[in-house]
């Protein structure tokens, strides 16, 4: 298999060069982001091959002296070796490791010769005192694991797409793990279960109290198990308590939230269409990456395949770089309502299947109720496609792969 191109990320960093900001590429661990730093690296030297770069890697053999210094001594060891009366390129992997890294990226932003590129793989490095110092001066591009397009460029499986998308979704998109599927699906598992437990030690166990492991796991299986489904915290404190697992509806709402600050999970809010006003109730959430499911729950794509199709297609609008929400109209739900960038909205219903008349009556019914003229699409894995009174049906496969217009 080979490295492929994340074309979509670099072109967000080829606009953004030289642009008076701090380049941040967050996302889950090991979905890539190194590597498209290292890529944008290459297009650099490309473009000038004497171009000054200092990039700092603390996973890396050659900077792990770094690794327990101080965010002074890493900000003199990145002066030390800047070329002078020149712009440049500097870039640090997993800043947030960094004892008082926001000090470390503001002495290095606003140095004149400087164009700052940083990754984290936890959502503080974007929040709180950080978020004040950096209001206007940093723009985050979220690295996720490969998209389905992505997943058949990489893995070369593009004879028979539909069979490569059952694969994708029980594999995943992780780049190693992709990898590791060609030699058996249990290396991959084996694989995603390494990155889940080293996520949950560097990314959450360290920076959180966690009371009970047990019980945190079994809110992790629980989410992973209710993809695109309504859930509460007092839900899952009922279960797990029943379960032999006694927790409380405010823990559970900070295990989820450590879940979302390292970006296992996006939590999705809702929107109320006919009253244009978001809800702050019965969000959802959608896992970063569906081979978690297979790898951490043993699940099979036969189990619940329609709320899968609705986590990948979730992802791939984030990929596309859209503001996205659950819509509500009166009393019945549209799976996405999605603004673009230049303000376009779009509503998507998404079935596995809609040949039964009742389903399809049943799929169409939240977008009888809308009363607006934006674009209207039902996504199902069928192959035959169509309108029904303006309302688009299109093949997801297609989609993912943009043939559907």
């Amino acid at each position: 298999m080979k490295i492929i191109a994340r074309k979509q990320y670099l072109a967000i960093l080829s606009i953004l060069k030289n642009k008076n900001l701090i380049k941040v590429a967050t996302g889950v661990r090991r979905s890539g982001k190194s590597t498209l730093m290292m890529q944008f690296q290459d297009l650099l030297r490309k473009e000038n091959d004497k171009v000054p770069i200092v990039s700092i890697n603390m996973d890396m053999p050659e900077f792990r002296f770094l690794a327990e210094k101080s965010w002074k001594e890493i900000y003199d060891y990145v002066i030390k070796h800047l070329k002078k009366n020149a712009i440049n390129y500097v870039f640090i992997d997993e800043v947030q490791n960094v004892p008082e890294f926001e000090k470390l990226l503001e002495g290095l932003y606003v140095h004149p010769n400087i164009d700052l590129y940083v990754t984290g793989s936890n959502a503080f490095l974007l929040s709180s005192e950080l978020a004040t110092l950096l209001t206007g001066r940093a723009y985050e591009i979220n690295v996720l694991p490969f998209s389905f397009a992505e997943y058949l460029e990489f893995s070369g499986k593009t004879t028979n797409p539909d069979r490569a998308f059952a694969e994708y979704i029980n594999t995943g998109g992780f780049p190693e793990a992709v990898r590791l599927s060609a030699e058996g699906n249990h290396f991959a598992n084996e694989y995603l279960q390494t990155v889940f437990r080293n996520i949950y030690e560097n990314d959450i166990s360290k920076r959180y109290t966690i009371f009970a492991e047990e019980s945190y796991l079994g809110v992790v299986n629980f989410l992973i198990d209710s993809v695109g489904s309504n859930i509460s915290a007092g839900r899952i404190a009922k279960v797990l308590t029943a379960n032999k697992k006694k927790i409380d509806n405010k823990t559970v709402s900070k295990y989820i939230n450590t879940l979302v600050e390292a970006y296992l999970f996006y939590k999705v809010n809702r929107y109320d269409i006919k009253g244009k006003q978001h809800l702050a109730t019965q969000e959802k959430y959608y896992l970063v990456d569906l081979g978690f499911r297979n790898a951490l729950l043993g699940k099979e794509l036969e189990s619940d395949s329609g709320h899968l199709l609705e986590n990948l297609i979730y992802l791939e609008l984030k990929r596309r770089n859209n503001q996205i929400w659950i819509g509500k109209a009166n009393n019945l739900e549209v799976d996405f309502v999605v603004r673009n960038n230049k303000g376009y909205t779009q509503y998507i219903q998404v079935a596995q299947t809609v040949q039964n008349v009742s389903t399809l009556e049943r799929e169409l019914a939240p977008f009888n109720r809308i009363k607006d003229h934006h674009e209207k699409l039902l996504i199902t894995m069928d192959y035959d496609t169509g309108t029904y009174n303006g309302i688009k049906k299109i093949n997801a496969v297609d989609w993912f792969t943009k043939k559907s217009k």
